[in-house]
């Protein structure tokens, strides 16, 4: 017994000892959260912001006029750059991006938001009023999607892409939701969603829509809408004046949340704004964007000059990391190692 005792006790520290030799032969997990800061309009000036799991800070300087959008897909951070006309990829490692990367011209599209599915990047572009995409092997402009106005949102549901108009070619507010087969690239459905749909999210079978639109002195009016993909019901929740909003709506463990008045709020099944579940408390006028990665909203705060910062919050409301970034931090992406 006692012999029994003894070999089992040796397998178990050996066993200890081979895991503990394992551990420490495999680095640490490293996390990059990477931030698109647009710049000043014909500056040229827009950067990418990149913060670590350990709070260090480093940025990449002028990647060009208007970095819109950023993605991460397959251990490469995709750079749309809007008024440059021109998509960048960048391989991501653990000390950060490695230059000076890939870029595509889009042929003064105007590229606007994108997303991906099956190594291939579908992506929004106002000049030329399409969804074109992009395949990933070989990084050719492979087909053009035509579109009536000028596409801005897009999301992918595994099969379909959801498109929202945000303006018709003569620049008045657009009030469309377009559904995509990936398959054929053909246009299978038209939805009136409200007007000036800004931003895309969705949950179970409903694709939720942040609205802004504007009156003829370009004053700011915002709503929600909801299409439910099997019934094709819409509702339409437009906000009385003097209700600020920002421009995004934003899924978390099956809540939808829209930006609203310095922070983000959680909407009720009429779509009203449940203003006691506000997460950040920010200067309305300046906040550009938000995002959800992992149990955190990160807040893109901006005067469009010298104070640029983002807010990191989680969801019992503290505020728990502070940094300063880039011109205009509008958009926000995220890549482990591990």
């Amino acid at each position: 017994m006692k012999k029994h005792f003894f070999i089992t006790f040796l397998i178990f520290v050996l066993g200890c000892k081979v895991d503990d030799n394992e551990g420490l032969n495999q680095s640490p997990s490293v996390e990059w959260t990477f931030v698109a800061c647009e710049g000043n309009y014909g500056a040229s000036n827009g950067s990418i912001t990149m913060i670590n799991n350990l709070g260090e800070i480093k940025s990449v300087s002028d990647v060009g006029d208007v970095v819109q959008s950023i993605e991460v897909y397959k251990n490469k951070l995709f750079v749309i750059i809007n008024n440059s006309h021109k998509i960048k990829a960048f391989d991501i490692t653990k000390e950060g991006l490695r230059l000076p990367g890939i870029e595509v011209d889009t042929n003064n599209s105007s590229p606007r938001e994108m997303v991906f599915l099956n190594d291939k990047l579908y992506f929004t572009n106002w000049n030329t009023s399409d969804v074109k995409v992009l395949n990933l092997i070989n990084y050719v402009i492979e087909d053009s999607i035509k579109v009536d106005g000028k596409p801005e949102s897009i999301l992918v549901d595994g099969t379909d892409l959801w498109v929202g108009i945000q303006l018709n070619n003569d620049f008045s507010d657009g009030n469309k939701l377009l559904k995509i087969d990936t398959k054929s690239n053909a246009i299978t459905g038209t939805f009136d969603i409200g007007k000036g749909p800004t931003s895309l999210a969705i949950y179970n079978n409903n694709i939720y829509v942040a609205n802004t639109f504007y009156d003829e002195n370009y004053n700011a009016f915002y709503g929600s809408s909801r299409l439910d993909k099997i019934d094709q019901e819409i509702d339409i929740k437009y906000y009385g004046s003097g209700v600020v909003c920002g421009g995004d709506v934003l899924n978390y463990t099956n809540k939808i949340f829209r930006s609203f008045s310095g922070g983000a709020a959680i909407l009720d099944e009429k779509l009203n704004i449940i203003e006691n579940t506000k997460i950040g408390d920010y200067v309305p006028g300046q906040l550009y964007s938000a995002e959800i990665i992992g149990n955190y909203i990160y807040f893109g705060l901006t005067n469009y000059t010298d104070f640029n910062k983002v807010k990191v919050v989680d969801f019992y409301n503290n505020e728990v990391g502070s940094f300063d970034v880039g011109i205009i931090p509008g958009d926000f992406a995220y890549w482990t190692s591990n």
